[in-house]
């Protein structure tokens, strides 16, 4: 297959010998929606890059549930961003990390051979692109691996926590699908901030979620978390399906509930009407319920690196796939036997 076109990448001369030879790269494409059947490893252009872009040799590529969206191109609302009929961006990744390879003409931050990490844009490929405000220097003290497991996952953790639930030393929080890859940030940084933390999880990753931090560890296949007596002050969904019913029970009088994402549901709608429904009731009621989007960006990467520097926070890497496993990865992702993040290695 012929290699599809792209702009020329916009470099210096001196950026010129650190671009690749060819201008062509090995990337995971899609040209239509849906997973291992629609992946494919193949050669195409290298991308461009804008005045305010770095482009990065990619060295590790982070795999989250968002991906899964825009594979899938699910719940359809998502195809509004992604193109209705077939994928705009054939190339999926967001977490990169990986050494600049050139840099736009108004990039001062960064200059070529750097290590750098954070969010680009089509990660899952050799080289990716991404803007100079959402990339922050690789710590020396991270594997590349590590770093690319950092900035969604991480930064979504981080700011649901601390922004969104307003979580304070002493409380209780919980934790729903503690196991996942932003779950197991989720537990780290509740504890490292002096919560008191409850993980709901399966029977075969309880052992994981213990390990990072969690005082309490509830089966979700055997117990409800909502039928016991305790309450929360503060609940971080992100397993996307509990019912505001039961999320009501478990919190606590004038707690807060976080629903990260919008998990479950149907293909029309995905988990939309659950956070909506919730915010609903928080007009009246002591309780809040807080629909949450993540916001990407340089400082709340540098902010994780330094909690993972300090050994506060560990990046929980299930496995690592070279890149022409990452349909493998994503499907495995999809069936629920990912236990943390797993890691695209280019």
């Amino acid at each position: 297959m012929e290699p599809k076109e792209f702009p020329a990448v916009k470099e210096t001369p001196a950026e010129r010998s650190a671009a690749p030879a060819g201008r062509t790269m090995r990337a995971i494409v899609q040209y239509k929606y849906g997973l291992t059947d629609a992946l494919q490893l193949d050669t195409v252009a290298v991308p461009h890059i804008a005045d305010n872009q770095v482009l990065i040799r990619v060295r590790a590529a982070g795999l989250d549930r968002g991906a899964w969206h825009m594979a899938t191109g699910l719940p359809y609302p998502v195809r509004a961003v992604s193109g209705w009929r077939t994928p705009k961006n054939p190339i999926l990744g967001l977490d990169v990390a990986g050494t600049v390879a050139a840099v736009g003409a108004a990039v001062t931050r960064f200059a070529v051979g750097d290590e750098v990490f954070g969010y680009g844009k089509g990660s899952f490929a050799e080289y990716a692109v991404a803007s100079e405000k959402m990339l922050a220097l690789k710590p020396a003290a991270l594997t590349f691996e590590q770093a690319a497991a950092v900035p969604v996952s991480g930064t979504t953790a981080l700011q649901a926590l601390r922004d969104a639930g307003k979580l304070q030393a002493g409380q209780q929080v919980l934790i729903t699908g503690a196991s996942g890859g932003v779950g197991t940030y989720a537990v780290q940084i509740a504890t490292a901030m002096g919560a008191t933390v409850t993980g709901v999880c399966s029977a075969a990753k309880a052992d994981l979620v213990r390990g990072l931090g969690a005082e309490t560890v509830i089966d979700y296949a055997r117990e409800d978390f909502a039928a016991g007596g305790r309450r929360y002050d503060v609940i971080i969904d992100v397993a996307g399906n509990p019912s505001l019913k039961r999320l009501r029970r478990a919190l606590a009088p004038g707690g807060t509930a976080v629903i990260v994402g919008g998990e479950g549901g149907d293909r029309w709608t995905g988990g939309l009407f659950r956070p909506i429904g919730g915010m609903l009731l928080s007009l009246f009621s002591r309780q809040r319920f807080v629909m949450f989007m993540a916001r990407e960006n340089a400082k709340e990467f540098e902010r994780l690196g330094e909690l993972i520097v300090s050994g506060k926070v560990a990046p929980s890497i299930d496995r690592t796939y070279p890149l022409e496993q990452m349909p493998v990865a994503i499907g495995r992702l999809d069936a629920g036997e990912v236990r943390g993040k797993a890691v695209i290695i280019v």
